[in-house]
Order: C-alpha cells, then sequence, then structure tokens
C-alpha cells in the first residue's frame, strides 16, 4: 500500500482530457451531441450542447433535455416532455457517434507533452478525470500514451457513483497515487464542472482558455483569429471561470509549471485552496 504524502507542496496534478490536454475546443462531444440530437428531428444550437460541458455525458443529455427550448421540441415532436427513458436511448445513440469523434480528435494540445515533462522532473505525479465513459476515455488515453502524455492514474465517471461536479475521480486519483492532502492536489480543467470538482475536493482548481470549451475553437480557428479577437475571447472565458470559483486561469497547460510555483509559494504561507 502506497503512504500517503504529506508534504506541503504540489504532488499531483489532475487534468481533464478533452479542451484540457487532446481535441483543442472540446470539439468531439459537440459534434457528437449535435448529430444524435438532430437524427431524431431535434435542433441544438452549439452554445446549447457546450453549456453542460464537463459534465458526465448521460448527465450532460439529462441537462439539454431540461432546457426550456429543446423540452419544448420534444414535446412538439413526440407528444410528451422527455423522460429518464428518452435520456438513456439518446446516450445509447450519442456513444457511438462520441467514440467515432474522440479518436479522431486524440492530438496533444500544444504544450502538453513539455508541461509533463517538467511536471515529472519535479516528482509530481498525473491523473486524470473526465466527463467520458471509460469504453471511450480508455482510447483517448491510449492514443495519448503513443503521444508520451502517460498519466499514471485515470478515473472515469462510471469508475465512481457520480462523476462531476461531485469530488469522487479525484479522491480515487489521490488514493492510487497516495498523494493527500487535497492541498498537495492541482485541478486542471477547461469547464464549469471542472471547477466545481476541484473545489468540492478540496484542491487547488486552475482553468485553462485558449483550448477549451468556453471558447470552443480547434488549434487551426484559434490561430486564424486577431490577436485583439484572441484576447476578447480569452477575457470573457476567464471572467466566467473565474466567476465559477477558479483559484486561477491560464491560457493554456504549457504555462502550469509557473502556476505551481505561486500555488507552493502560498503553501509555504500557510495558505488552503
Amino acid at each position: 500500500m502506497t503512504t500517503p504524502t504529506r508534504d506541503a507542496t504540489i504532488r499531483l496534478v489532475i487534468f481533464d482530457w478533452a479542451g484540457t490536454v487532446v481535441d483543442h475546443g472540446s470539439i468531439a462531444p459537440i459534434a457528437a451531441l449535435m448529430a444524435a440530437f438532430a437524427e431524431i428531428g431535434i435542433e441544438l444550437t452549439e452554445r446549447d450542447a457546450r453549456g453542460p460541458m464537463g459534465l458526465s455525458k448521460r448527465d450532460h443529455i439529462d441537462a439539454i433535455l431540461q432546457l426550456p427550448l429543446i423540452s419544448e421540441q420534444w414535446k412538439r415532436a413526440f407528444g410528451h416532455l422527455p423522460t429518464a427513458a428518452d435520456r438513456d436511448s439518446l446516450y445509447e445513440r450519442f456513444l457511438p457517434r462520441q467514440a467515432n469523434e474522440a479518436r479522431r480528435r486524440t492530438a496533444l494540445i500544444p504544450g502538453v507533452s513539455d508541461c509533463c515533462t517538467e511536471l515529472r522532473k519535479r516528482g509530481i505525479k498525473i491523473g486524470t478525470t473526465t466527463g467520458y465513459p471509460r469504453a471511450i476515455g480508455k482510447p483517448v488515453a491510449e492514443s495519448a500514451r503513443l503521444q508520451g502524455f502517460a498519466p499514471d492514474h485515470c478515473v472515469f465517471p462510471d469508475d465512481v457513483s457520480s462523476g462531476r461536479p461531485a469530488p469522487w475521480m479525484i479522491f480515487r486519483n489521490m488514493e492510487a497515487t497516495g498523494i493527500a492532502p487535497p492541498a498537495s492536489v492541482v485541478k486542471v480543467g477547461d469547464t464549469v464542472p471542472d471547477i466545481e470538482e476541484g473545489r468540492n475536493a478540496g484542491a487547488w482548481t486552475v482553468s485553462v482558455t485558449e483550448s477549451g470549451s468556453e471558447i470552443g475553437l480547434d488549434l487551426e480557428e484559434w490561430q486564424a483569429l486577431t490577436h485583439v479577437e484572441q484576447s476578447q475571447r480569452s477575457q470573457e472565458a476567464s471572467k466566467k471561470l473565474l466567476n465559477a470559483g477558479a483559484h486561477a486561469v491560464l491560457p493554456s497547460v504549457a504555462n502550469l509549471p509557473d502556476m505551481i510555483d505561486t500555488l507552493n509559494a502560498r503553501l509555504s504561507r500557510g495558505e488552503q485552496p
């Protein structure tokens, strides 16, 4: 059994997947959701599809079905409001589309490899949590491993009793890596549920903007923006993520090592998440 480490330094970083380490803009879930809804005649906008991003995908679909415009469309199309059975049926329709989209979008986001190399040099362990079920997340993780991103432990929503915003996936990573207390842990993600997950676990919580769902652009689309447009989009995303409770917001994972230094300094002064 691993003995928990209780140093007053950051010893474990837990990354989200889509929009944080792979799939710049978190495009795969949105493409699959919109296709699944369109197949049954329900018009889902990208904005509405992104709203619950970060939740487990079953909960994500449930949240979309509760949106007034979606539930009204559903009632007009099927004569009743969406039920739990409807949600489950839509989830099963969504899964193969999500699997295909996720496998297509596994390239590491720029800066991830260098960041993780630096974390390893510092003796920091690496974990992951996600909204993807294991059947989808595991192939993504395997593709990332072949590119050099090899976490010490990965946890999926179906490994625990409930996914984000519950802290259980973070606690599983802490248990597996032997790192405690939560103040020695940083959760890194791009969505509000990522922040809520980290805060509920008592961990430091850091958000990224440029590659994340709040901006929602793939790398080519992001690079095509002017510097003014990039700055405006980043500021809007940062404001939302800070208001949701992030301890810090960074442009990308590439900026994380410097933030680790800042958090270690705060810990040395006796501060807690």
